[in-house]
């Protein structure tokens, strides 16, 4: 199912500069989605299925081998186990992963162990994470992963901008890093963690989808605070207003602290409740948290047996 890309619009002031996220009322919409939302029995198989679809199977380590790439490419190639797609009799699915993410380095042996399964190579870039690197570097850096083979690019914002109100820069910044990405498609990570208001959060949202964003993602993974269920909702109701405003869809992308496969479904449950049903497939949905595909698979093995599995059992 393929998206339109977005394709960005001019940079709106007026729209950018006027809103205002009221805190309290955001946290209890929250709280109120966690605590109503339930998936059982067939339906919870089939969700955590697509819970699978939508990761984005990343190493992003220091010592990152072709070993480790070469592992990471086969386990995106088969998500679950086929012992346990077998017993599930749900073997025929095509089952995969929704990219492979790793450092431009790492990119070429990635596209290579992926050849011929459909399955996009993603690659952190831009001074990624800090972003704090020259532009000229951020720029070479992105256009050596796309050359490498690279399908996405996350890249990393320049928070000082957010933090200082400089939403032109941003908007300048962030476009030439979609021009540098080509035919690649652009995440814009805008490190929520580090902006300080969900009012930064919901700005800076909107000014990278101006700048032609393709994605919205809530974090590196390495700040203190990373994908929670206020920035979601704040981000997520950013993407509604730009689509209504341009007819553009832009994804989204929750990363870092998601582990569980109980909060994978209400991440995905979220997404169909606040944008619809095509942001819970991953060509708008993606999260970034490679262990949470163990518990999901932990889960289908206790739905397919009637016993949980140790984690050596489910080796990633």
């Amino acid at each position: 199912m393929a998206v339109e890309r977005n394709a960005g619009c001019a940079l709106d002031m007026e729209l950018v500069t006027a809103p205002h996220v009221n805190l309290p009322s955001l946290i209890r919409r929250c709280q109120s989605h966690m605590a109503r939302r339930s998936i059982k029995s067939d339906w919870q198989t089939a969700w955590l299925l697509r819970a699978a679809t939508c990761i984005d199977l990343t190493t992003l380590s220091g010592d990152d081998t072709q070993a480790n790439v070469q592992r990471l490419c086969f386990k995106a190639k088969s998500p679950i186990q086929q012992d346990i797609m077998k017993d599930l009799e749900l073997d025929e699915l095509p089952i995969t992963t929704g990219c492979v993410c790793v450092y431009p380095s790492r990119v070429a042996e990635a596209v290579k162990f992926l050849e011929g399964t459909g399955i996009p190579v993603a690659s952190v870039a831009a001074g990624f994470p800090a972003g704090q690197t020259s532009m000229k570097q951020r720029l070479e850096e992105i256009e050596d992963a796309v050359k490498a083979g690279a399908g996405e690019i996350d890249i990393v914002i320049t928070r000082a901008h957010v933090l200082q109100g400089n939403w032109v820069e941003l908007y300048e910044e962030t476009k030439a890093m979609r021009a540098a990405c080509g035919d690649a498609h652009l995440k814009a990570i805008i490190a929520t963690g580090e902006l300080a208001t969900m009012t930064n959060v919901y700005k800076a949202s909107l000014v990278c989808m101006m700048a032609g964003a393709d994605f919205i993602k809530t974090s590196t993974g390495k700040e203190g605070v990373n994908a929670t269920f206020p920035v979601a909702l704040t981000m997520i109701r950013a993407i509604r207003e730009y689509y209504e405003r341009t007819g553009f869809k832009v994804g989204f992308k929750p990363a870092g602290g998601i582990s569980k496969a109980k909060d994978a479904l209400s991440w995905l449950a979220l997404m169909k409740e606040e944008l619809g049903d095509e942001w819970t497939t991953p060509h708008l949905f993606r999260i970034g948290a490679s262990s949470l595909l163990i518990d999901i698979e932990r889960q289908l093995y206790h739905r397919a047996t009637g016993k949980y599995a140790a984690r050596h059992q489910l080796p990633m």
